[in-house]
């Protein structure tokens, strides 16, 4: 534990909890005083709790090691604090640590981890105003992370949605929205219902190909931000008013 002279020095924190027998961090967080601290604490003495954090120190502990803490950065504003924490969470994430947080970094949405066509994409999206085929946009926020590959972007667009028997017929196109931006075109081919513990469900899920080149580039790298209103949680669109 930290006595209150280093308390006092240390301001805000980003720390990493490590794994020592592989060296590798499994928790990113931030916090004063004694935070760093806590996991442990929590781990021993809260055994009703299961989460991946506290399992994987339990698990640690069982072997006749400890956790490892190490402090990253210190010293900090509470804000610097926050971008340092999303910075680390953000690629440690992309290179696939497996880190056990729970909640994504601070401003991890818009200022977070992207290929650099991604940058590019962001700040010269111009905007959609019209749609030229039967479409269906499917904002993907909650599946898909940033600088995934298209594979990725297919799957997180695919399934599985409550679409009615009309639109499942009309529809020729998905388009891909990641926050508020079109970052693929798929054409869809046909429309599968989506089970889940061998029963059937209103969910569904589309076969489909990433669209040609002519009806792609209409609405690649557009923006849709315009359209969005605030507060709107139905993750499917199929006009831009």
């Amino acid at each position: 534990m930290f006595d209150n002279k280093t308390i006092e020095r240390l301001g805000y924190y980003v720390y990493a909890l490590i794994d020592p027998i592989t060296n590798l961090p499994f928790y990113i967080g931030k916090g004063v005083g004694n935070r760093v601290f806590n996991h442990k604490y929590d781990a021993e003495n809260l055994e009703d709790i299961s989460t991946l954090k506290l399992d994987t120190i339990r698990e640690i502990n069982s072997k006749g090691f400890e956790v490892k803490h190490i402090i990253i950065r210190h010293g900090l504003k509470e804000t610097e604090a926050f971008e340092v924490e999303a910075s680390l969470i953000d690629f440690g994430n992309y290179i696939g640590l497996g880190l056990s947080n729970i909640v994504e970094g601070h401003h991890v949405g818009y200022k977070g981890l992207m290929t650099t066509d991604e940058i590019i994409r962001l700040h010269n999206a111009a905007p959609l105003h019209e749609l030229q085929h039967p479409v269906i946009i499917i904002n993907i926020n909650r599946k898909y992370k940033r600088g995934e590959s298209v594979e990725h972007i297919y799957h997180a667009t695919k399934q599985a949605w409550v679409i009615g028997e009309h639109r499942r017929n009309t529809v020729k196109y998905a388009l891909s929205e990641y926050t508020g931006i079109i970052i693929e075109v798929f054409e869809i081919h046909e429309w599968y219902n989506f089970i889940t513990e061998d029963k059937r469900s209103n969910r569904w899920g589309f076969h489909g190909k990433v669209a040609s080149d002519e009806v792609r580039n209409l609405y690649i790298n557009k923006s849709i931000a315009h359209t969005k209103k605030k507060g709107a949680a139905n993750p499917i669109k199929y006009r831009l008013d």
